[in-house]
């Protein structure tokens, strides 16, 4: 019973971390090059609705990450012209881009589908069907733990799960062992030190917001056309801020980003397994206040872990070439 429990839970964690490990890869790449990046959760929004939108109208799963990706990329292309070619207020532009999307993706999903503000369902061709890893079904009937755990809480999940996974390392490899990732990185550090050297630090954050765009879309993606059948109105639940959170508990690096992900997802996974348990002495808990376990749980961690944090000294702050 304990060991099946686990394996659902686990199983859980490892669908619940992925949007929120694409999303903060995303944030990553925008703020390791000192673009500040709030506006996550209106990407990822934006990147649901043009992924399930297109892989319902044309059937084709493909088409519709390359919506979603194209969607998320031309809001990072509005931040970009807003804080890096304008130079204006990064927080402020990414806040307006959440509001931005908040708005504008139900007018679009309203007007494109008389469905009250939904995409239609997606057919088994237009979404990104659970795969089954090589052996999976054999480990499973041969019974033992070790095997229901490759078969159960390892196999059987989406590409797009599976991306994430690699995409933690490929962040790191890209980041600390390329010339393209040092340079990143000294444009959020010292954007001065990087025009010396005779590189474009406009063209460095442009680059890495192209990025984000790209990974962000994916995030929504996921959640439309992988964890769901379709786009519903505010899906994204506040996991653009759960990803910045993430990122900021993780210190701008890959790894430690992706654990902050696990126990985010983690308490997630656990305030679904808990709504309608009765606790003894003190009866059924209200599920608004099981729902709210996982912000809880950041706000608390942030807190008490989230002081010093080594972020980009240049995060923020926007570059103003000399004349």
């Amino acid at each position: 019973m304990i060991a099946n429990e686990f394996l659902v839970v686990a199983a859980s964690i490892v669908r619940l971390a992925t949007p929120l490990i694409l999303a903060a890869l995303g944030g990553l790449f925008a703020e390791r090059s000192g673009v500040a990046d709030l506006g996550l959760e209106g990407k990822m929004l934006a990147g649901a609705f043009a992924g399930a939108a297109i892989a319902s109208v044309t059937g084709s799963a493909a088409l519709g990450l390359f919506a979603a990706m194209a969607a998320a990329i031309l809001f990072s292309l509005l931040h970009f012209y807003a804080t890096v070619w304008k130079q204006g207020d990064q927080v402020v532009s990414g806040m307006a881009i959440n509001i931005i999307s908040a708005g504008l993706v139900p007018t679009l999903a309203y007007a494109l589908f008389p469905l009250g503000g939904q995409t239609p369902p997606l057919s088994d061709s237009a979404r990104l069907m659970s795969q089954s890893l090589p052996f999976a079904h054999t480990l499973a009937q041969a019974g033992g733990f070790a095997g229901r755990v490759y078969a159960e809480a390892i196999s059987g999940y989406s590409s797009l799960v599976y991306f994430a996974a690699l995409a933690v390392p490929a962040s790191m490899f890209l980041l600390y062992r390329t010339g393209w990732g040092l340079r990143l990185r000294a444009a959020g550090e010292n954007p001065d030190a990087v025009v010396t050297a005779g590189r474009n630090v406009i063209a460095l954050r442009l680059q890495g917001l192209i990025l984000n765009g790209a990974l962000v879309g994916l995030a929504g993606a996921y959640l439309s056309m992988a964890a769901n059948a379709g786009y519903s109105r505010d899906m994204t639940a506040g996991k653009g801020y759960l990803a910045v959170a993430a990122l900021i508990l993780g210190r701008w690096r890959p790894w430690p980003t992706l654990w902050a992900c696990v126990l985010f997802a983690t308490a997630d996974a656990i305030q679904s397994r808990l709504q309608g348990f009765a606790f003894a002495g003190l009866g059924v808990i209200p599920t608004p206040w099981i729902a709210a376990l996982p912000y809880i749980v950041t706000v608390a961690v942030l807190a008490v872990a989230g002081r010093g944090q080594s972020m980009p000294k240049a995060l923020g702050m926007p570059f103003r070439p000399a004349r």
